[in-house]
């Protein structure tokens, strides 16, 4: 499995000069559908999890392997996007492959080997500088997350010696026997990824910076598994590693590290139409044409040692909100609400980010699916240094009965999805924090009067400003509890 799980393809192409091979362009991408139960953790070994393509030949001679593109296009719901999809690598690859071409012949080069060489020995030996600039010595971090029937522990041991880093995650949790386990290689990026955030993130990220970075994990844990163990939902756990190492850093470098924030990406991944539930969509007559949809939305990250942290924003994922318009023109939904969700961000001297609250359901009232794939319900983000922890999130039929926040479930006709994102954590006595930028939140709509004088000992006047003598009376009967 390329980058951990079926959903995403990887399509390489050969880049040739002067009729030799001078390199590989990859291109790794999620496909929103590749047959199986569909993307969730619902599946109890990876054969459930959709079609496994093995290494073989999309293309030869500039023709594209038709029988191959037939095959995948008869396991999907979505065949045409899909292979859209494919063929948009291919393309990527082969615009690289003319970029690369039109840099060497501008370079005069014959071969990438001493420029990569160079590239590579630099790297490493500025990851290793910024290493041993670090206080020697092991330390530990724990972090419990909600998991799929039963919580998860992950168990860090981050050694720093001279030139490397060492991680192990001995006294992890067991594999799951849903798709939230993880391959090694995964597990390994995403903790490298931690590493790298705090101690060298402008460094490039090649074979030459991580190498001494090294990472293992039990086998047979939620960290570590091999096939057929199902692994669908495999970043629901991978998105918090970089949490988990950066609080064992934290304990060597404190300034420099961030609390825990959100961590795994939200996406609402729809299933409607003529894809839904067939017993439903018989009951109701729905004749929509079958959509397959999922847009991303993103809780808090976690405050910093001198700075907020970042409200709707994701991290360790990156990955970006699509715009509203864009969902909504992409499938038959709408959404009807997507906005900052008030009092969602841990308290600190400075505050955690917001989460999001977003509503939707489908534009005709149909019934339809979500493949639930959340975190941070149970567990909420950790505040360090005195910061508060964060919200937790929530998923409802809007108004109503809570939702499993994994698994596919039915959205019943004319209902609505919920989805309450959870807040990063605070960093420091929420009682330092400034009380301009307390009631800047409050002016904002983002913060509680309530919360303001219970969490920061804020007391708001009634033109919105601090009232100074009472914030300062309602700060000193906090500090005496």
């Amino acid at each position: 499995l390329a980058s951990g799980h079926l959903h995403d393809l990887t399509v390489v192409s050969p880049a040739f000069r002067d009729g030799r091979v001078i390199a590989l362009f990859a291109c790794t991408c999620h496909q929103l559908d590749i047959g199986g139960r569909g993307q969730g953790p619902d599946g109890k070994s990876v054969y459930e999890e959709g079609l496994f393509i093995p290494i073989m030949q999309l293309a030869r001679g500039g023709m594209m392997n038709d029988v191959l593109l037939e095959i995948i296009r008869h396991n999907v719901r979505t065949p045409y996007e899909v292979e859209g999809d494919i063929h948009s690598y291919v393309s990527s690859n082969e615009t690289g492959m003319r970029k690369l071409s039109a840099m060497m012949d501008e370079f005069g080069l014959a071969t990438l080997e001493p420029v990569a060489e160079y590239i590579l020995n630099r790297s490493q030996q500025g990851m290793i500088t910024e290493i041993n600039k670090l206080p020697f010595g092991e330390y530990h971090n724990s972090l419990t997350i909600d998991g799929y029937h039963e919580p998860v522990r992950l168990a860090c041991r981050l050694i720093i010696e001279r030139d490397k880093i060492k991680i192990d995650y001995e006294g992890s949790s067991p594999a799951s026997l849903n798709g939230i386990n993880l391959v090694l290689n995964y597990c390994k990026a995403y903790s490298a990824f931690g590493v790298r955030c705090v101690i060298a993130p402008l460094i490039p990220n090649n074979a030459g910076s991580l190498s001494p970075i090294e990472v293992s994990a039990p086998p047979g844990s939620v960290l570590n598994v091999n096939r057929p163990w199902p692994v669908c939902a495999r970043h629901i756990i991978g998105q918090f590693l970089p949490d988990v190492v950066m609080g064992a850093l934290a304990k060597a470098i404190p300034e420099k590290v961030p609390d825990e924030g959100a961590s795994c990406v939200w996406g609402a991944q729809l299933r409607g139409g003529a894809n839904v539930d067939v017993a439903e969509r018989w009951d109701t007559g729905d004749s929509t044409d079958p959509y397959e949809i999922i847009f991303f939305n993103s809780g808090g990250s976690g405050a910093r040692a001198t700075l907020d942290g970042l409200s709707a924003t994701a991290f360790p994922s990156g990955v970006r909100a699509m715009p509203t318009e864009v969902v909504e023109n992409l499938a038959p939904i709408v959404v009807w609400k997507k906005e900052l969700r008030p009092d969602s961000a841990g308290a600190g001297t400075q505050r955690g980010g917001f989460g999001q609250t977003v509503i939707t359901s489908a534009v005709n009232g149909a019934p339809f699916n979500i493949s639930a794939m959340f975190d941070r319900v149970k567990h909420s983000a950790r505040g360090r240094n005195g910061g508060r922890n964060g919200a937790s999130g929530k998923i409802t039929i809007a108004g109503g009965a809570r939702l499993a926040a994994m698994g596919q479930q039915l959205i019943p006709a004319g209902e609505r999805l919920q989805l309450d994102l959870p807040g990063g954590a605070g960093y420091g006595d929420p009682l330092h924090r400034q009380p301009k930028a307390v009631a800047d939140d409050v002016a904002n709509g983002l913060l509680s009067r309530k919360n303001a004088t219970r969490q920061y000992g804020v007391v708001i006047d009634k033109t919105g400003r601090p009232d100074n003598q009472a914030t300062r009376t309602q700060r000193k009967k906090l500090r005496n509890k």
